[in-house]
């Protein structure tokens, strides 16, 4: 079982791609930035440059994870400690036998799905309402991060 870097950057670079047509104003950017309390003055402060850069780290860092979440064979490598060569002969008939099974662009779709529905809109939710932000702030945020999950967990999965 070995960790696919190129789907893993390709997959990170779907929340950045996403991200300006999702906040695009002629889709969702102007009632995100009103929810949001985001002014032309505050959206010029800041370093872009520097923004993209990390938010392109953070992605690959979360791509990487949605591969663990989306990937079942990678629960069969953390029983056995993570070093194939130490297992028992058990875990590479296991692997033969199961080593392809539920890596399909849809499988990782559903996950990635699950994901957003169930990790990530929950915890947005959870900051939004102490930060005394609307639900419109709360479905725009938690259907983005939903839509590129369900998109990452497609691409990490079913990139075999």
């Amino acid at each position: 079982m070995e960790i696919n870097f190129l789907a893993i950057l390709v997959a990170a670079i779907v929340p950045l791609v996403l991200g300006f047509a999702w906040y695009n104003p002629k889709i969702f950017g102007i009632t995100w930035a009103r929810e949001a309390e985001m002014t032309e003055e505050k959206m010029k402060s800041g370093n872009m440059p520097v923004i993209f850069l990390v938010s392109l780290l953070f992605s690959f860092i979360l791509a990487f994870f949605v591969q663990m979440l989306t990937i079942h064979q990678f629960g069969a490598l953390g029983m056995i400690g993570g070093d194939p060569s130490i297992a028992k002969p058990s875990y590479d008939a296991f692997m033969a036998d199961y080593g392809n099974a539920f890596r399909t662009f849809k499988h990782g779709a559903l996950h990635g799905l699950l994901g957003g529905l169930f990790m990530f809109t929950p915890v947005i939710a959870i900051n939004a309402m102490f930060e005394r932000k609307s639900w419109k702030y709360v479905l725009i945020n938690g259907m983005y991060w939903t839509l590129c999950l369900t998109i990452m967990g497609a691409i990490v999965c079913g990139w075999v």
